[in-house]
């Protein structure tokens, strides 16, 4: 006779806020508090699993909808997650899957919705049944095939502090050119041992970022190093700093917005691309892989849909030849070990993975990772290997209903030192 299968009897949406520190970027600064939205779900056998996703008023709206849809159905559904949240949310089941990651233009549609909080439900299932069963969640992915998972460095050109009363702080001051990026860099090779660099870009010209890669490469002739400036510059310019840089970065992220403009790019300099911004769906996949416009896929299991889509995904990309890593956005613990599960069981995994930690100093669990040579060792304790720290959730959630931010907008942050600040049009340079 089988097991009986649980069923999930309770599950939460909780919004919450967490620091951010002033880092700039294409559009603007990150604001001093941003939302996220932490997913619970208990099971009838008294197992609790976790979920952590976006904390927009969108998200937070599925989410809280989903939590009541999903109570009463068996904690191994996850194939019926989808259906459920196109349903909660009355949407259609076909709603267009084009959208802009991290909402570059502002358009959220129905499907990256309903893909980044079913991430959520999917991990906090996951997380509870491995807990039921005794098993790590990357066992429940097939088992993995590496016991450690590499981070880069995400160096951010940003402010010393936030220009508001009553805004986070803490003690990397600004980095505003090539030598506040070296420095920046040197703090996060010595204390957490990063073995590569990204550097957000799009914020100067783009032969001020050329300078500061060139700085880096300099300084840290064995480390590799990546630049992102969100699709901020034209096809030209792109080819410009691709021609100035080859040979210097391990690639070159998002330049230019679009398949044919980032395939045009690929065309003229044979640079390496990698994007989180022209593939995000399955949908995407057939053009962008066909007109040579991608070389490397950043995953991103929030965009994505879940971990077994990140899973579907790597097969797509081993079967066309495309490499594959990890995009990373203002997560906190929870996200980062569901990164590094996925990321344990991925074999074609070929480049580090991004991380936006540890910006991010606050937690909403007890142990928060630890960086060992740039790297998070896998865990093998039942679920995620995490646990919820209640007191600091919270806390958080308390500073969600005092302060009113309910989304993350880096245009109007920026406008708070520089008023007549606009969104800039992509490409920008």
């Amino acid at each position: 006779m089988g097991r009986r299968v649980p069923r999930i009897v309770r599950a939460a949406a909780t919004p919450i806020l967490i620091g951010d520190p002033p880092l700039l970027n294409v559009l603007g600064v990150h604001q001093p508090y941003t939302p996220r939205c932490i997913v619970e779900i208990e099971t009838d056998d008294g197992a609790v699993g976790v979920g952590e996703t976006y904390g927009d008023a969108e998200y937070l709206a599925l989410a809280t909808s989903l939590a009541d849809a999903v109570v009463g159905t068996p904690v191994t559904a996850l194939n019926g997650l989808f259906d459920l949240a196109y349903e909660a949310g009355g949407f259609a089941d076909d709603a267009a899957p084009e959208f802009d990651p991290a909402g570059l233009r502002g358009r959220r549609t129905p499907s990256k919705l309903v893909r980044s909080v079913v991430s959520a439900f999917e991990i906090a299932s996951l997380d509870a049944l491995g807990t039921v069963l005794g098993l790590p969640v990357h066992a429940l992915l097939g088992g993995k095939v590496r016991d450690r998972v590499d981070y880069s460095a995400y160096l951010f050109y940003r402010w010393a502090e936030h220009p508001v009363a009553d805004a986070p702080s803490d003690d990397w001051g600004a980095a505003l050119d090539p030598e506040g990026v070296v420095a920046q860099a040197r703090r996060f090779a010595s204390e957490y041992g990063f073995g590569s660099f990204k550097l957000k870009g799009g914020v100067f010209s783009p032969d001020e970022e050329i300078a500061a890669i060139k700085a880096l490469a300099k300084e840290f002739p064995d480390h590799p190093l990546r630049l992102d400036p969100n699709g901020g510059w034209t096809v030209d310019t792109s080819v410009h700093v691709a021609t100035e840089l080859d040979g210097t970065l391990e690639y070159l992220e998002d330049p230019t917005p679009g398949v044919e403009a980032m395939a045009e790019v690929r065309r003229r300099t044979g640079a390496l691309l990698a994007t989180n911004m022209i593939v995000t769906s399955f949908e995407e996949i057939p053009a962008a892989f066909a007109a040579d416009a991608v070389q490397v896929v950043l995953s991103d299991h929030h965009y994505w849909g879940g971990l077994h889509a990140t899973r579907e995904l790597a097969a797509h990309c081993r079967t066309y030849g495309v490499a594959l890593s990890m995009h990373s956005n203002t997560h906190l613990g929870i996200s980062l070990a569901a990164m590094t599960h996925v990321a344990s069981v991925v074999p074609e995994l070929r480049y580090a993975c991004d991380t936006h930690r540890p910006w991010q100093t606050e937690d909403v669990i007890t142990t928060p990772h630890v960086f060992r040579d740039g790297a998070v060792e896998v865990p093998d304790t039942p679920g995620l290997g995490v646990e919820l720290d209640r007191d600091a959730l919270a806390a958080l959630h308390e500073r969600w209903r005092r302060l009113d931010v309910r989304g993350r907008d880096d245009v109007a942050a920026m406008r708070v030192k520089y008023p007549e600040w606009t969104q800039p049009p992509l490409p920008r340079w």
